[in-house]
């Protein structure tokens, strides 16, 4: 009874469809990593697009779970967006083998590498709704050059246009982001511990790189919301009271920078930092001058050995003559 009630469940599960505003689609960090190493061993050379599948599950309060994936052979024509092909017969070879290991993880939808959506996007699609009702398409970003979540969500839905015309498929952004169990985060620790060893993450100047990063990225989002509250006070954008919410416990949150304690802590702790760097200085000066007497006095020492030496050859040779 449990198994054909759980059997059910999945079913119905699979019916349910991603929506917009309501779905959050979580993306696990063993995708984000499969997907990367998919592009990197395929399609960094090239031009070409990585085009995958993705498994995983629906949890309770409208959430999707994109825990697995794996690689489909995919080619398009550059030219053409009409021209493209995708292995069936590999995606349910495939398909059938990661069944057998674990039975939750149904195919959900799509990845590819983006990082824009594509003209052919809608027909490959229309070819996974064969094996899922409403499947989720996931664009990861494997080349991500600013900060951010490498992750953006979309769902097809039908655009009904005024003059009549038959409805055209598109797609709908939908809520991502990355989440993890407690052995995905121990994983993806120790790997950026690794990563962290052989480079130099230790160093001054990739902490004042990741400091400045983190900079870039708060003011982007500072941007983001500027240009949401100017729409809004256009009447551009519809007030959203939520977001509102969200941003007066934004402000709430921001500390009072009049304060006289606050303003005196800030001071004494800047001017500790900078005597700290002071000092630095100046025994990386003294240093480089003590240095530099050494080098001096060693190169006057060698001079005169080598000006002896000369002087006593000099002389062997008058006494020879």
């Amino acid at each position: 009874y449990q198994r054909r009630v759980h059997g059910d469940y999945n079913r119905r599960a699979m019916s349910l469809k991603p929506v917009s505003g309501k779905t959050t689609v979580v993306v696990h960090p063993l995708v984000l990593i499969s997907v990367v190493d998919h592009y990197n061993r395929a399609c960094k050379a090239t031009c070409h697009r990585a085009v995958g599948v993705l498994l995983g599950s629906w949890k309770k309060g409208n959430m999707l779970d994109v825990a697995n994936s794996f690689a489909v052979p995919f080619e398009e024509d550059d030219k053409d967006p009409n021209v493209w092909f995708l292995d069936h017969d590999y995606l349910l070879s495939l398909f059938e083998m990661f069944r057998k290991v674990n039975a939750r993880e149904k195919i959900v939808g799509w990845y590819h590498s983006g990082p824009q959506l594509a003209a052919n996007d809608t027909k490959i699609n229309e070819v996974l709704k064969r094996f899922v009702p409403h499947p989720i398409l996931v664009v990861v970003d494997a080349q991500l050059q600013e900060q951010g979540l490498p992750t953006r969500a979309y769902v097809s839905v039908d655009e009904i246009h005024d003059d009549g015309t038959p409805a055209t498929q598109t797609f709908e952004h939908v809520a991502s982001e990355i989440g993890a169990e407690e052995a995905e985060e121990v994983g993806v620790e120790h790997l950026l511990r690794d990563i962290k060893d052989i480079g130099e993450a230790g160093t001054l100047g990739s902490h004042i790189q990741r400091l400045f990063a983190s900079l870039m990225s708060l003011q982007g989002h500072l941007q983001t919301i500027a240009s949401y509250v100017d729409s809004v006070a256009k009447g551009a954008m519809p007030i959203n009271h939520e977001i509102s919410y969200l941003l007066q416990e934004v402000f709430n949150l921001l500390p009072n920078l009049d304060l006289h304690d606050f303003v005196q802590s800030i001071s004494s702790k800047t001017s500790d930092e900078l005597l700290v760097v002071y000092l630095a200085s100046l025994i990386r000066a003294t240093i480089a001058l003590h240095n530099l007497i050494s080098n001096k006095v060693e190169l006057r020492q060698l001079e005169r050995k080598d000006e002896g030496d000369d002087d006593k050859k000099n002389a062997k040779d008058k006494d020879a003559k």
